[in-house]
This record gives structure tokens, sequence and C-alpha cells, in this order.
């Protein structure tokens, strides 16, 4: 598990993954706030079903600087509801 520190643009060439996860979130209230947790789960191939792989969690700091990189990504994004596509 780990607190995202920060973001920066990696630059090196990278292709789509083949392995697909699930991935889980909570909302986590801690005495040094609110975290948003994402956990991915091991692929269908993994010996153990449903065990956490990875766990990243984002401070409402870190969870703005990801939107905006989501944003900018996937800027057909911006304007839609949740559930909805453009």
């Amino acid at each position: 598990m780990a607190k995202v520190r920060d973001f920066f643009e990696d630059k090196k060439r990278s292709d789509s993954h083949p392995t697909v996860v699930d991935c889980g979130y909570q909302v986590v209230h801690t005495s040094e706030g609110v975290f948003l947790q994402l956990s991915t789960y091991g692929s269908d191939q993994r010996q153990t079903q449903k065990k956490t792989s990875q766990t990243l969690q984002f401070d409402r700091d870190h969870a703005e600087q990801l939107l905006r990189v989501i944003m900018s990504t996937f800027p057909g994004l911006q304007g839609t509801a949740m559930g909805e596509r453009p």
C-alpha cells in the first residue's frame, strides 16, 4: 500500500497491458483526513482469487491532480455526467 506523493509524466514508451484486473475503491477516513483508495485484484490466472495486488491512496490534493491528468488525457469527459458516454 502506498500514498501517492507526486505525479509526473513518464516519457518512456509503453504498450497496453495484456492482463485485465478488477479495481475496487474505498473512501478511507483517518486522523490524517479522507483518502480515496484504489486497489487492484489479481488477474483471472492468479491462484488466489480476489487478493489485493496493489493499493494506492490519494488525499484531496492528489486526487485533484489525478483528475487534471485524467481530464487532459480524455478531454471529452469534461461535462459528462457519471455513467454517460460523450
